[in-house]
């Protein structure tokens, strides 16, 4: 438990569900608040107890309406720190422009960066979120960040399974790292798909499989996904090489109805993601089941309010 006197954790509006699981499992009551949406489209945001003095934590995700979920961030983190806290720690579930984080292109813009600066000018004192698609991204901030995995949420329900004769797969090299944890964690072989993008309509080319699937059961793990484009592919040529039964596990899914329709027919048998994005379309979806992460960012909460060590959440890794 948690002496509320010290600390609160507010909901915004992409999140709300995810922060009353958190504050159910530290045990605090969810912090008064509100926010609106103007019909010219403005966003305004209160907060309706005192909390001068005190440490916060505001839950927002970046997902399904990114811009309007990123403005209404910043609005908190002023109000906040205009309000006399002690302390404004931003939990960022899905941090939805973390895929932005280089100059890959001639032209653009470095999104990630532009939003790592935003949030310190608006007073963010720490930020707590999870599989990051670049972890360097921590390194745009010079406030603290916490990157929390999901791996050993996955890994747990992995073993509970119970399968037989299965292997790791990665949707391509660039995963490849982290899915090698979950080879090793688990003690299977791992498989790498070679996949090629050639724009950014999410589309992706599987051209080959590196590593033995056939007769096996592939679990393919990856951060995220939009479209379940790259899934589907990876499946399919998996499901061309041999592979029995195939399954997916996801961070962050933000499907929309074509999406999950692409899925249903699919070869994949299950998709199994986590609630850092609330997506109402993949509720009662027979090929989805969703895993809460509230556990892991209340553990976290909990460490720093504490002012304990986060590292044993990662000593498997």
């Amino acid at each position: 438990m948690i002496d509320e006197s010290e600390i609160k954790v507010f909901p915004g509006s992409s999140s709300r569900e995810l922060t009353e699981k958190i504050c159910g499992y530290l045990g605090v009551d969810i912090g008064k608040c509100e926010e609106r949406r103007f019909p010219e489209g403005n966003i305004y945001v209160k907060i309706n107890e005192v909390v001068r003095g005190r440490d916060v934590y505001v839950v927002q995700t970046i997902a399904l309406d990114p811009n309007n979920e990123f403005m209404e961030l910043l609005f908190w983190l002023d109000a906040f720190k205009r309000s006399g806290v002690n302390s404004v720690t931003a939990i960022i579930p899905f941090f939805g422009y973390s895929k932005a984080d280089k100059k890959d292109e001639p032209r653009v813009s470095i999104r990630a960066r532009v939003c790592a600066d935003c949030l310190e000018a608006a007073g963010v004192d720490r930020i707590v979120t999870i599989d990051l698609h670049s972890p360097q991204i921590q390194g745009f901030f010079r406030k603290p960040v916490d990157h929390l995995l999901a791996f050993s949420i996955f890994c747990d329900y992995i073993k509970s399974m119970a399968l037989d004769d299965y292997v790791i797969v990665s949707p391509d090299e660039g995963f490849a790292k982290n899915a090698r944890s979950y080879s090793n964690r688990l003690c299977v072989p791992l498989a790498i798909g070679n996949k090629l993008r050639k724009s950014h309509d999410g589309c992706a080319e599987i051209a080959s499989i590196i590593g033995d699937v056939c007769g096996k059961t592939a679990v393919i793990v990856d951060d995220f996904t939009i479209t379940c484009g790259t899934l589907i592919q990876i499946a399919k040529t998996l499901k061309s090489h041999g592979a029995k039964e195939i399954y997916a596990f996801v961070t962050h899914s933000l499907l929309s109805d074509e999406g999950i329709n692409d899925l249903n027919n699919s070869d994949i048998a299950r998709l199994f993601t986590t609630d850092t994005v609330h997506n109402p379309k993949m509720l009662n979806q027979d090929k989805i089941t969703i895993l809460t992460v509230s556990n892991l960012f209340a553990k976290t909460i909990k460490a720093i309010h504490d002012k304990e060590s986060l590292g044993e959440m990662f000593d498997d890794v």
